[in-house]
């Protein structure tokens, strides 16, 4: 029953993923088949390793990273993007399996870490606008309100309104359920076509140029190193705190923690593989937890209900923005809670990790805007006489991020 109910909370990922994947340039249809094969594998390497009720899927937030900036801002392909993938995957996995990973922790302040969050949520809420049609472009203010009249921002309104009150009320499965209602409803308002839905049940020929399709072709260049170097980041912060809530403080088992850790980085090398964004540790684990899930055969449950979801390929495809969109708002702002372990009272804490929370929407880069608060922050406690505050590897983390913005502009 546990790995019905986390399949339930988590299924959402395979639609989502997908069309994420599908803006980078990769065919939809095999973006949702890496998306299911990477969370089959993750699934069972948190059953096999730690022996852990964990979901380790593709995670939002990192695909947003692959998809809008490997691809979209640093100009890679998304072969070349899933190289990145695999070479921060095996970062990641020799920082897993040694100290380095909590040393790394502790180096980091608390304020940085929390604002990428942040700033990564305000990031997947603009993509789920611009999806809606609500936000559009403008060319003298930028952005600007989109036509509330067309049918798919009215079909994305419904929807969010429909989202909202199945997520609130807590409704098992609420996502997927929005999905399908979201799915209808446009249909209705006629955004969505289900005309090639008779068109054959599973096609591996476009998945055929996507498995094992990573291209190392730009290893020597900057924007190759740029985005290996973010992602690894973003790995080690993100899984980090997501374990230590669900494995320490849920499951109330630490000394799985490492183990946890560790699957999650060998499940990082195999989604570069199988043709998708890195993975976390899911924060939807929680409800497999709650339903009281203790063991692996919670996740191997899971992770073969996700697989059987291939079943349903034709209509996943059909899924419209309109239903997508109000889930990337809804997520978008449960990332924003971060906020609360900021410490707003020192200037010092407070500036830096406001300038990533600013310019990760604002460049449309998570990298650049990791960046701006990276350098920052330094710079804040060297002008206060906080220098003692400051770690090693902030201060490499820095001169790197600064090196990549000066060589960026000289180029």
């Amino acid at each position: 029953m546990a790995g019905f109910t986390s399949f339930f909370s988590i299924i959402y990922i395979i639609a989502v993923n997908g069309h994420i994947l599908h803006d980078s340039g990769m065919p939809l249809e095999a973006g949702i088949i890496a998306t299911v094969l990477a969370s089959l594998a993750g699934c069972l390497l948190a059953a096999f390793i730690p022996n852990a009720p964990l979901m380790i899927v593709p995670g939002m937030g990192i695909n947003a990273l692959f998809t809008y900036t490997f691809v979209g801002s640093l100009g890679l392909t998304y072969h070349e993007a899933l190289g990145a993938v695999v070479v921060s995957g095996v970062l990641f996995a020799i920082i897993a399996f040694s100290k380095l990973a909590v040393i790394i922790s502790k180096s980091i302040p608390t304020s940085l870490k929390e604002s990428i969050t942040v700033g990564i949520g305000l990031f997947i809420a603009f993509i789920g606008l611009q999806k809606s049609g609500l936000i559009v472009g403008n060319p003298n203010n930028f952005v600007a309100l989109g036509d509330l009249s067309s049918p798919i921002v009215l079909a994305s309104i419904i929807n969010l309104v429909i989202t909202l009150f199945l997520f609130l009320k807590k409704v098992p499965g609420n996502f997927l359920i929005s999905i399908i209602l979201g799915t209808l409803t446009s249909y209705f308002l006629g955004v969505v076509d289900f005309s090639h839905m008779d068109k054959g049940f599973l096609s591996l020929n476009d998945y055929r140029n996507v498995f094992f399709s990573f291209d190392f072709g730009k290893m020597t260049t900057i924007p190759f190193w740029t985005a290996t170097f973010s992602l690894t980041l973003v790995l080690v912060f993100e899984n980090i705190g997501i374990l230590h809530s669900q494995v320490d403080g849920m499951l109330k088992a630490p000394e799985k923690n490492g183990k946890a850790l560790r699957a999650v980085s060998i499940s990082a090398i195999l989604c570069g593989l199988l043709g998708t964004s890195p993975p976390v540790s899911t924060v939807e684990s929680a409800a497999g937890i709650t339903a009281g899930g203790r063991t692996g055969l919670t996740s191997v449950v899971t992770g073969f209900l996700i697989l059987m979801s291939l079943f349903f390929l034709p209509l996943i495809k059909s899924v419209p923005n309109a239903a997508i969109a109000p889930i990337l708002i809804i997520l978008g702002g449960l990332m924003l809670t971060n906020i609360v372990n900021i410490d707003f009272t020192d200037f010092t804490e407070a500036f830096p990790a406001f300038l990533i929370i600013l310019m990760i929407p604002l460049t449309y880069s998570i990298v650049d805007g990791i960046a701006f608060g990276f350098i920052a922050y330094p710079l804040v406690k060297l002008f206060t006489n906080k220098h003692k505050q400051l770690s090693l590897p902030i201060f490499i983390i820095s001169i790197l991020f600064l090196t990549n913005f000066i060589l960026h502009s000289i180029g």
